[in-house]
């Protein structure tokens, strides 16, 4: 077998293969062995057919052309490997000669991963902002705490913001009642805005068993944009009482005896959860400042494919929600569908880039990924997306994703590699160490933690440390092709 590879450009290449005939030994027998079991030639038992009986009942050009598709594959793949080609995608096969018994030639167009040229990666420095906890910061979280011990009362005054009431809602477009917009007994906090336009307006100043007609746009469901009318009952008032701010509370909210300490711990928290948030902006800065000095040249294709492939799973998502293009840019604030279109575009040219940039180095400096690291990312992944390490590891599998996978686990690594060799340093000066943080395990915390601590307040101790965060490829959006994949 003869390969010779062409660079069309520094994303695409064109490979010519010729293949002798003695070559295609194995294609034609697995084509024959398959056309015997399907033809039947009188005289003959299924599957004992002779290859030239088979030849002249259903054509030479035939049993040629399903040579050419089984083989075509298998050479294919055979020449990317031998070559170590880092295909991008599916390539553009064209068959260029066909001499029965003598040579079978094809050349393959595919787009590849880009060979770069990296500059020298000593002495990366970056900075980050610097940690400051204020006291309104501590008042916040506090208040959290504090809303979280409040007391409702039924009192007998109209509703204002703040107040809790128990509402009856029934939504007509046309004069016919809308099932999926109406309901009773729901909950509502006054002012907080969260249900649908026009409902605070409908509900401040209403009493016990009143009611108000208003007007608003429906946000979901067949009829998501038009207008409906709906009627609102208040059926109850409940005022929220809030507990003093005094060591009582601090001992009933968490495991401290006055509220100093607790305000101390909280203020501990904060600051920890900052110093995490150092370790986050340290690898975007990092990978921002690969992008600014690494030039990457990225295949149009695979950019298209990718903004194609996440619009049609985006249009399949608003669908199940009952929402159209329009409804969705009008409440996301973008200003049509080509400026949306656009960011997601960027969005996957950075991510592609950045995957570029990222194999490069670990190819460079021979990152391989063991054991360890692949049970590292499947437990953190598998926490993350609230499931057992198995389940994940078995939705991988059966998805087909392993590759991909462990392509992401390689740069992974590699970044965390890179910013642990970074010197960061925060808006004054200050050296940043984000290793004082490394967790010594990855097993999830145990459970019996104080009342104090809550996800609602500032992230507890499980929360990922600036090297985890580094873990993670700073890239919103990875591309469902893998340029590491051949």
């Amino acid at each position: 077998m003869k390969s010779t590879i062409e660079e069309l450009g520094p994303t695409r290449v064109r490979m010519a293969i010729e293949v002798p005939w003695g070559d295609l030994d194995h294609a034609f027998g697995e084509v024959y062995k398959e056309l015997g079991k399907q033809v039947r030639v009188p005289g003959f038992r299924p599957g004992k057919v002779p290859n030239r009986v088979l030849d002249q009942r259903i054509g030479r050009p035939v049993v040629l052309e399903q040579v050419v598709q089984h083989a075509v594959p298998e050479v294919y793949s055979e020449v990317i490997r031998e070559n170590q080609v880092r295909v991008l995608g599916q390539p553009d096969i064209e068959v260029t000669r066909l001499d029965d018994g003598d040579t079978l030639a094809f050349t393959a167009e595919v787009d590849v991963a880009p060979q770069l040229e990296l500059p020298s990666l000593e002495n990366l420095a970056v900075t980050v902002d610097d940690v400051e906890v204020t006291d309104e910061e501590i008042d916040q979280q506090v208040s959290v705490m504090r809303e979280r011990f409040s007391m409702l009362t039924g009192v007998e005054r109209p509703a204002q913001d703040g107040d809790f009431v128990s509402i009856d809602l029934e939504a007509t477009l046309g004069g016919e009642v809308l099932e999926d917009g109406s309901t009773t007994g729901m909950s509502y906090e006054v002012g907080s805005g969260n249900l649908m336009e026009g409902l605070d307006d409908a509900v401040r100043g209403l009493s016990a068993d009143e009611s108000k007609t208003f007007e608003t746009a429906l946000l979901a469901g067949p009829n998501a944009g038009e207008m409906a009318e709906v009627a609102v009952t208040v059926r109850s008032v409940k005022e929220k009482e809030l507990p003093e701010l005094d060591d009582e509370f601090a001992s009933t909210a968490s495991e401290f005896d006055t509220l100093e300490e607790l305000r101390e711990d909280v203020r501990s928290r904060v600051a920890r959860s900052k110093v995490i948030q150092q370790g986050a902006q340290a690898r975007d800065e990092l990978v921002e400042h690969l992008l600014e000095t690494i030039e990457v040249p990225i295949p149009e294709n695979l950019v298209e494919r990718e903004v194609e492939w996440r619009n049609q799973a985006f249009e399949r998502e608003l669908q199940q929600a009952g929402m159209d293009w329009d409804t969705f840019l009008q409440m996301s604030g973008v200003e049509n569908r080509e400026a949306y279109e656009a960011d997601q575009k960027k969005n996957v040219e950075e991510a592609v880039k950045t995957q570029f940039i990222l194999d490069a180095i670990a190819d460079a400096r021979e990152v391989t990924v063991d054991n360890e690291d692949l049970s590292a990312q499947v437990m953190a992944q598998a926490q993350r997306n609230r499931m057992s390490p198995e389940q994940y590891a078995q939705q991988l599998q059966q998805g087909g994703n392993i590759a991909e996978f462990v392509a992401d686990v390689r740069r992974t690594k590699t970044l965390a590699q890179l910013l642990e060799q970074t010197t960061i340093t925060d808006a004054s000066g200050n050296t940043v160490d984000l290793e004082a943080l490394r967790p010594k395990t990855v097993q999830a915390p145990a459970t019996d933690e104080a009342p104090g601590e809550d996800a609602d307040e500032v992230p507890a101790e499980d929360t990922d440390s600036p090297a985890e965060a580094a873990d993670e490829v700073p890239v919103e959006d990875t591309p469902t092709e893998d340029p590491d994949k051949a």
